[in-house]
């Protein structure tokens, strides 16, 4: 008998949506309570996003889907829903991320050529519903996440009270930048492990599938791009950062341009932007391997540190302000 009786109820809900026996196999997850399922339906495969209610609203999953497949975003197509026991059924992309084409040796500029082209509509996109704001004071949460997990159980420091009011204090001006930028529909994951290459109708994996946005915030407009751009499972050359950054700016309609006073003003935001988020993640994946139990993502801490370190360099972040982001890991 099996133990995942989650499990057996999705397979059974959606062989009764679909009218028709489906085998069931278990996706990667991520990292939230969500788990997904690949069913595979009489030579038709389908994802099944299993969200538990008691845990995940499919909800706010819902009504993001709707407007960005609305802006024109190249969203999965949802095929049943029941939001009562939390499992949604969606199409396909396959297993190709842009992470996964990279790693077989693929281009990267097609990819990019199509991400900047969505990633425009996106901003371009008016949402159904008031969208959370990306805010100081949830920027500050997400920098406690580093002070928190990443500090006492992978560096062993346990900083004092002291050391967290300055460390909070030392980031208000910079994070007061980043929420003062003009503001626009934000993915907030918008990197390689989220960017799908569908192998359907003979296109080549393009246009690229836009998964886990479940999360979209009313945000700064170099968000997305600083997480795609300083994604923290790639390493692209700053050189190509640098282009990429001023053809995107130079894009920008002239209501969201006209904030900066040059591109060199835009690149410097966009990487404070990014040097935000690699805390927040740094501090995401300690509680990830700590608290849930996801080793592996013990293994994507040593590359988003050294993005760190390169944003604090190129934003001229020195002096003991700054030790405790400096603190090397122990494990």
């Amino acid at each position: 008998m099996s133990k995942d009786s989650r499990r057996d109820q999705a397979q059974s809900w959606a062989q009764q949506v679909l009218g028709r026996a489906c085998s069931i196999a278990s996706l990667a997850g991520d990292a939230s309570f969500r788990r997904y399922f690949r069913l595979g339906c009489s030579g038709v495969n389908y994802v099944l996003m299993d969200a538990p209610p008691d845990k995940e609203d499919v909800q706010p999953f819902l009504s993001v889907l709707g407007w960005m497949a609305q802006a024109g975003l190249r969203t999965p197509a949802l095929v049943a829903q029941d939001k009562e026991l939390g499992f949604l059924l969606l199409e396909d992309f396959g297993d190709v991320t842009w992470a996964v084409h990279l790693q077989q040796g693929g281009d990267v500029a097609p990819l990019m050529k199509d991400a900047l082209r969505q990633l425009h509509l996106l901003q371009a996109a008016v949402p159904q519903d008031v969208l959370p704001a990306f805010d100081v004071p949830r920027m500050q949460r997400e920098c406690t996440l580093y002070l928190d997990w990443y500090l006492p159980q992978v560096a062993a420091y346990t900083p004092s009270q002291a050391e967290g009011d300055a460390f909070h204090a030392a980031l208000l001006p910079l994070l007061t930048e980043i929420a003062a930028l003009p503001r626009v529909p934000v993915h907030l994951d918008y990197h390689s492990r989220n960017l799908m290459l569908p192998q359907l109708d003979g296109l080549g994996g393009l246009p690229l599938g836009v998964i886990d946005f479940q999360d979209a915030v009313s945000g700064p407009v170099t968000y997305d791009l600083a997480s795609l751009l300083y994604d923290c499972y790639q390493d692209y050359p700053e050189a190509l950062r640098r282009e990429i950054s001023e053809q995107f700016f130079t894009s920008l309609p002239a209501a969201l341009g006209v904030s900066f006073t040059s591109v060199d003003d835009w690149h410097r935001l966009l990487r404070l932007t990014a040097m935000q988020r690699h805390i927040k993640a740094i501090g995401i994946f300690a509680r990830l391997v700590f608290r849930d139990g996801k080793r592996q993502f013990l293994d994507e801490i040593p590359l988003t540190r050294r993005h760190l370190r390169d944003e604090m360099q190129a934003l001229g972040m020195h002096g003991e302000a700054w030790s405790l982001l400096l603190r090397e890991p122990v494990i």
